[in-house]
């Protein structure tokens, strides 16, 4: 009997593991009851609330209109119309939604998006292959609407989901009296065929500098040196993976080997959060690192293979026309000691590998 009681609790544990790490919630959103109103009012009121905060400027964590987000838009307008509270972020909300295919999209709908990450980027379906949305680049920016079929949001689209019940498709939502803000006067829908933001492109240009620092050569100071880097970026037109791929200048000064460097570089990764970086790499002047003991003559500044390595955006800020990004990077040079030096592993790890921490502006083109 403990035996199963064992495989059981077991058996509980592994399942709830597996929803978790599957990327939804254990329950779908169970659709919201909507009283003695008809799907088709209950929509129309969440759309209406959304149309009424219709210019208000993007400001990140906001929800009243001095600033909104994304999911603070959906927040505002499901909590003004219905006077409910739905999940505060994008990667909640579509964990609490029920999916559902493009196809089926009825106005009061979620979309989402794979823009600067996974999920990072939520708004409400209007119906006419129109969603209304909080947004905080473009040409544009705060709550606007946009179209579903122009090509930055097609490419970056990530799947649908619904919380409100299901009923009669509404071709065309107008606004209705708001019960919050009855004094509030919706601005006008976009005029027919006119596209109420330019999106930013698929090509971005990058442009860093980052200390570099030493990590185990000894009788050396702290700062080795600098590393600059000038790009040229394209997001590749993925549903699924917001892939990056990108043609990189990253000219170098290391001041313990006392040599300039220029790494030609090709880059893939998801967007400005990660990306793998490798190519051919030019020196001048001959490296040698002072140990304090001697001096170490080494070969292979100039290499085909002459860097590899991760850069790492934990944290970016969004800007009018790009992001800002502080990032790290750790690479691999092809610095090989003279072989009639002996090893000294401290002295020959530490000259080729290369870490680095700074700022990143990435300009959308």
């Amino acid at each position: 009997m403990k035996m199963g009681f064992k495989f059981l609790g077991s058996g509980i544990v592994f399942f709830f593991l597996v929803m978790i790490f599957s990327g939804r919630g254990l329950f779908a959103a169970i659709p919201i009851t909507t009283g003695s109103a008809s799907p088709q009012e209950v929509r129309s009121q969440v759309i209406a609330a959304a149309e009424q905060y219709q210019g208000t400027p993007y400001r990140y964590g906001g929800t009243d209109r001095q600033g909104l987000d994304c999911s603070g838009l959906v927040y505002r307008s499901f909590r003004d119309a219905l006077g409910i509270d739905v999940p505060r972020t994008t990667a909640e909300l579509h964990a609490w939604a029920e999916p559902i295919q493009e196809a089926n999209l009825m106005p009061g709908d979620l979309v989402f998006f794979n823009t600067t990450g996974p999920l990072s980027h939520v708004g409400l379906y209007a119906g006419k292959g129109k969603f209304i949305h909080a947004a905080s680049s473009g040409q544009q920016t705060g709550v606007i609407y946009s179209e579903l079929s122009a090509r930055y949001w097609k490419n970056t689209f990530a799947g649908a989901g619904r919380i409100l019940p299901s009923g009669d498709p509404v071709n065309r939502v107008h606004p209705t009296a708001n019960p919050v803000h009855p004094a509030a006067k919706p601005e006008p829908l976009p005029a027919r065929g006119q596209t109420a933001e330019v999106e930013p492109g698929p090509f971005h240009l990058g442009f860093g500098l980052a200390p570099s620092w030493n990590s185990l050569l000894e009788n050396n100071p702290s700062f080795r040196g600098a590393v600059m880097q000038a790009g040229l970026f394209y997001d590749l037109p993925l549903r699924l993976l917001p892939i990056r791929i990108g043609l990189e200048l990253r000219p170098q000064w290391d001041t313990a080997l006392h040599v300039f460097r220029m790494p030609i570089a090709i880059s893939a990764g998801f967007k400005e959060l990660v990306r793998i970086f490798a190519g051919p790499a030019f020196a001048i002047g001959s490296p040698v690192l002072n140990t304090g003991d001697e001096n170490r003559p080494y070969t292979g500044g100039n290499s085909w293979l002459g860097e590899i390595g991760i850069a790492v955006a934990p944290l970016s800020f969004k800007l009018p026309r790009g992001a800002l990004s502080v990032y790290g990077e750790i690479a691999w040079q092809s610095y090989v000691k003279d072989p009639a030096l002996e090893a000294d592993w401290k002295a020959d790890v530490g000259t080729a590998l290369r870490v680095s921490t700074g700022l990143q502006y990435l300009l959308n083109w």
